[in-house]
Formats: structure tokens, C-alpha cells, sequence
């Protein structure tokens, strides 16, 4: 075959300045008009009758749908058509106006143009297209989270046009929380219920005050130089004071052992394990509780080493502490670091705010039935342990009555009548207002003495579940004040000096009006929970809250469970649990 040379091919062209067939300069090809183009045009495709439309938009006159991946494609003769438009049409309307005064009187529920969305968001509307008003939109929040959370995007729409929460700085890269279980949920638990936080929070059961069945215990006076705001240059130590306080579990107290067998009540718990139930739709952190039914009693129990007794710190704050595994290189500020850090300001501090004289205290109806003298060698703490009996009947022919142990702290006299006042002592700590997991909270040392509420509405929002169990304990002891103190780190880098910034007291009721927090809600879920067992055959059970979601499950166990540590019914994770 005879080889073919480049210039042959070139001077076999028409032209030597370009390629392809010469352009002709008339616009008419045969006597026929045709739509003069470009080699660069791209063609589409021959018929679509998916996207011509009347006058250039879709069959209901809106505009041409767009197609994203046609949107490098260019319809061929699709910018020509004024080429063969009539003259003396245009000409007509260029000469018609209309002029009219009536205004738009479309009107929804939220104004002129407004535009009310639920679920998805909605790219169209008056907002996103014309620059209208924007969008109101409820959508759902984050993490499981049931319900419904505001969000207002001026711009119209764009805020939530996907769907869910709007995302924060750098939202997409902050890593999924997944928590350990409280308990480790064996092959031969056997699964009898499944609640999820939207049915608790419309249970509703409405209760007296309560009644005392006995006391035992005594208390000391507070020191109300406490509640005196420190100078700087006088800030008082948080002081360790080594006192024998004791938390025992609901069927291991004696006193409700008596009481069980004199049938006073069908449900038996202690204030620490109720106020756990009743506020369990504020809980983030994973927990159990098991519950125990002999006869036609129901006795709600606690775990040896159960994360119950822990105080979590800002377990209800939107970018709660980091575990280790979830990224974290701050050993101190992790969940279960903190969690024991406040457990230990809370003992000492109880402890130091006392006025500890054996000539001024109020004694009980009976001592201490935990303390025994022989074999402590440390004093016991000032504690009043109050048995009270509460009516959850529904009627007079099933009467259901409960039985829980509550605790007072100390005493005082009112500064107007005399009388004495019951307390209870908590504290609130401060780790380090600047580290991740504090909760956009204020620096206590500056902001307490001038912005008190704004500090207590930012611990209310971090610390709901705590705060709130702590003013249900409040409530069910029938305290008279709850006095909270402020506890701050001396050095923000270390956890084992603290200081006390200040204490400030509130009525119980008064605090959880303030918090919005229902008691007849949480006795509603206490029924709920000792109904759902009573129907049930004698035996052992186990409330776990979900680590990662809000849900509570009731497991049927065999009746030897837990009762050794050695079986393996905690797991390592659980006892470091990030409570």
C-alpha cells in the first residue's frame, strides 16, 4: 500500500486557512432560510419533547425544568428562534401597558407571602425565588432526638432545604457519639418491652405530698458565711472532710425490709434510683435500673458499682465531653474523669458547709441505721434518712401506694420566724470554661456575682437531667430550701484543687417551675414501669436506657444475676462508663 503524505491530504481541502467545508455567507441554502451556526455548538438531541414546551416553558406556561446533567449541552437552533419571530407582533405589545392599583391580597396565617413548611424543605416559594419573605421552618433535630427544633432562614429556604437540623461549623466533621451500654445485655435476656422518650413525656399521674412513715439519722446547722459571695483574695479551699455517708440499694435496707413485710406499700425505691425514673427523658448518658417483683411488691434496685451514684457534668449540652475513643487527648476533661471529680466535690462540700457541734444538732426519731461505731473509723456524715409513703392509686379499689427513702442534708433557722428549715447540699463544678465539652458556660470567677442567672440558666440547659433529679430528691424530702454551690478548679489544667466561688439557694418547687420539670409526668412513668412488671410473672427484670438513642427496654433476666461480680454481668466498659 502507498503511503499517504500529510500534504497531499492539505492540498486535496477546499481551503488551505481552515478545515471542513467552506461557510457560506448567504443565508439561504437552496432558496430555503436556515439557522446559521457554530462548530463549537454542541448538539442535543434530534426530538425532546420532555423539555420544548410552550413559549420556551414546561406544558403549565411555569419555566423549563432544569437538568443539571444537561446543563454543558446547548439545544440545537434553541437561540434562533427570534430569527423567525413576526415583526409586528412585538411592535403591538410594545404598546400595551397595564396599570392597576389593586394590591396582592394573598394573606396566609404568618403574613403576606409567608410561607410555612413542615419536614422537607421547599427550594421553591416567595422566599427563594423572588427574594420575598423567608421561610419558617420546623424540622427535626439531631441525633435521634424526637420532636422539633425552629429554624428561621432569611434567605428563604436554604437553611433546611435538605431536611433535618442546619449544620454548624465544621458539623459534617465532628465524629458520631457511640457509647458503651451501662450493662452488658446477654444472648439469654429475653426482651419484654420497648419505650421510646415521646411516650414517657405524655404519661401523667397526679399524687399528694406524701406522708412520713419514720426518720433516722441527725443533722447539723449550715454555716451561712457560705452564702456570702468570696473575695478573690479570700477564696475558700474546698477542703477534703473524710465522713461516713452510705447509699445503699432499696432491697439491702433494713428499713424497708420492715416495711415490706408489714405490707405498707407495693412499690419500694430509694430517692437516688426514683429520681433516675422519673427524669429518665432528660438522660443522655446510658443507665439501668433493676427491678426486682416478689409477690405483689416491686422493689427498683441499683447495680453494685452502678453508674447512679455518679454526677455527670454536662451531660445535656449540645457538644457534650469527649471520650478518649471519640478523639479526646484531655484525660481530665473526659465523661468519666469529670464524673469522678464531681462525685468528689459533692461529698466534700456537704461536708465542709457544716457548723459540726454535738451540743447544736437535730436529732432524729431514730440513729443512723447504716452507721455502726465499732467498725467505722470515721464520724458519720450529717444525713437524715426519711421514709415516705406516696398514693399512685387509680381508684380506691386498686390503691397502689409507693415507698421511698429520701435524704436531708443539714438544717437551718428561718432568718424571719426561727423555725427550722430542712436542707439539701449539692454543688455545681467548673472545669474549664474555654475546653471542649463546657457548654458555652460563662467564666464562673467573673460572671457569678453580677450574671448569677445567666450562670444558672446555662448549668439548667448543660445540666438539665442533673439538676432536675436533684430537685426531685429536694421534692420528695420535703426540704424547705436546695442550696447549690458554685465549685471551681483552682487551676483549670488540674483536677485536685478546688475553690468555692459562692451558694445560692431556692425553693425546691420554685427551681423546677423554673426548669419546666412535671412531677406528675415522672410519677406517671414510675406507674407506668411498676405496671409493666406487676403483669408480669414473679422475678427479676432490667430497665436499660439505649447508650445512643432515646429508649428505654425492659429485659427479663434469670433470677441470679448480678448477684455475683465474678459471672461477668458488668463489663470493663460499664464500670468506666462515661456517666
Amino acid at each position: 500500500m502507498a503511503p499517504i503524505s500529510l500534504s497531499d491530504v492539505v492540498s486535496s481541502l477546499p481551503s488551505e486557512d481552515s478545515w471542513g467545508p467552506p461557510t457560506p455567507t448567504e443565508t439561504t441554502l437552496n432558496g430555503v432560510p436556515y439557522a446559521p451556526y457554530s462548530k463549537g455548538d454542541k448538539l442535543g438531541r434530534m426530538a425532546d419533547w420532555t423539555t420544548e414546551g410552550k413559549d420556551g416553558r414546561d406544558g403549565r406556561g411555569g419555566r423549563q425544568q432544569y437538568n443539571r446533567n444537561y446543563r454543558d449541552q446547548q439545544v440545537y437552533g434553541a437561540g434562533t428562534s427570534s430569527l423567525f419571530a413576526a415583526d409586528t407582533l412585538v411592535q403591538d405589545e410594545s404598546t400595551f401597558s397595564v396599570v392597576s392599583n389593586t394590591r396582592d391580597s394573598t394573606k396566609t396565617r404568618f403574613g403576606r407571602g409567608g410561607n410555612f413548611a413542615r419536614g422537607r424543605g421547599q427550594r421553591g416559594g416567595r422566599g427563594d425565588t423572588r427574594g420575598g419573605r423567608g421561610q419558617f421552618q420546623r424540622v427535626g433535630g439531631r441525633g435521634g432526638q424526637q420532636g422539633y427544633g425552629n429554624q428561621y432562614d432569611s434567605r428563604g429556604g436554604r437553611g433546611g432545604a435538605r431536611g433535618g437540623r442546619r449544620f454548624g461549623w465544621k458539623d459534617y466533621d465532628k465524629p458520631q457519639r457511640n457509647r458503651d451500654a451501662s450493662v452488658n445485655i446477654k444472648a439469654d435476656w429475653k426482651m419484654l418491652e420497648e419505650i421510646d422518650f415521646n411516650r414517657l413525656a405524655k404519661l401523667n399521674l397526679d399524687t399528694d405530698d406524701g406522708e412520713d412513715i419514720d426518720s433516722y439519722g441527725f443533722l447539723y446547722y449550715y454555716d451561712r458565711s457560705f452564702d456570702k459571695q468570696p473575695v478573690k483574695s479570700s477564696e475558700r479551699k474546698l477542703t477534703p472532710v473524710d465522713r461516713a455517708a452510705y447509699n445503699v440499694t432499696t432491697s439491702s435496707d433494713p428499713i424497708i425490709q420492715e416495711l415490706a413485710e408489714k405490707d405498707e406499700a407495693t412499690i419500694f425505691a430509694t430517692d437516688s434510683i426514683l429520681s433516675m425514673l422519673m427524669c429518665s427523658p432528660r438522660s443522655v448518658y446510658p443507665w439501668d435500673i433493676v427491678i426486682v417483683r416478689q409477690g405483689n411488691k416491686v422493689f427498683l434496685d441499683k447495680r453494685e458499682n452502678a453508674t447512679l451514684d455518679m454526677v455527670t457534668v454536662n451531660e445535656n449540652a449540645a457538644d457534650a465531653p469527649m471520650d478518649a475513643s471519640e478523639g479526646s487527648k484531655d484525660a481530665i476533661n473526659q465523661p468519666s474523669a469529670l464524673a469522678e471529680e464531681a462525685t468528689y466535690i459533692n461529698h466534700n462540700f456537704a461536708n465542709q458547709v457544716m457548723l459540726e457541734s454535738e451540743t447544736q444538732k437535730v436529732d432524729m426519731t431514730h440513729d443512723n441505721p447504716f452507721y455502726n461505731p465499732a467498725e467505722e473509723t470515721e464520724p458519720a456524715a450529717s444525713k437524715s434518712y426519711k421514709y415516705r409513703r406516696f398514693d399512685l392509686s387509680l381508684n380506691d379499689e386498686d390503691p397502689v401506694h409507693l415507698i421511698v427513702r429520701t435524704e436531708l442534708d443539714a438544717v437551718q433557722k428561718n432568718a424571719i420566724s426561727g423555725d427550722d428549715q430542712f436542707l439539701t447540699i449539692k454543688a455545681l463544678n467548673e472545669f474549664d470554661h474555654k475546653a471542649q465539652g463546657s457548654g458555652g458556660a460563662l467564666d464562673w470567677r467573673t460572671k457569678l456575682a453580677g450574671q448569677r442567672g445567666a450562670v444558672v440558666a446555662t448549668e439548667m440547659k448543660n445540666n438539665s437531667c442533673k439538676l432536675a433529679r436533684w430537685t426531685v430528691q429536694s421534692i420528695m424530702a420535703k426540704a424547705d430550701v436546695m442550696k447549690l454551690g458554685f465549685v471551681s478548679r483552682a487551676n483549670p489544667k488540674t483536677n485536685d484543687k478546688h475553690v468555692i466561688l459562692g451558694v445560692v439557694g431556692w425553693k425546691p418547687r420554685d427551681f423546677a417551675q423554673q426548669m419546666n420539670l412535671s412531677l406528675s409526668n415522672g410519677w406517671g412513668i414510675v406507674r407506668t414501669i411498676a405496671d409493666m412488671c406487676l403483669q408480669r410473672e414473679e422475678g427479676k427484670y432490667v430497665l436499660v436506657k439505649d447508650p445512643n438513642k432515646q429508649i428505654l427496654r425492659l429485659y427479663e433476666v434469670p433470677t441470679g444475676s448480678f448477684e455475683d461480680d465474678g459471672e461477668g454481668d458488668i463489663t470493663e466498659e460499664a464500670m468506666d462508663e462515661d456517666e
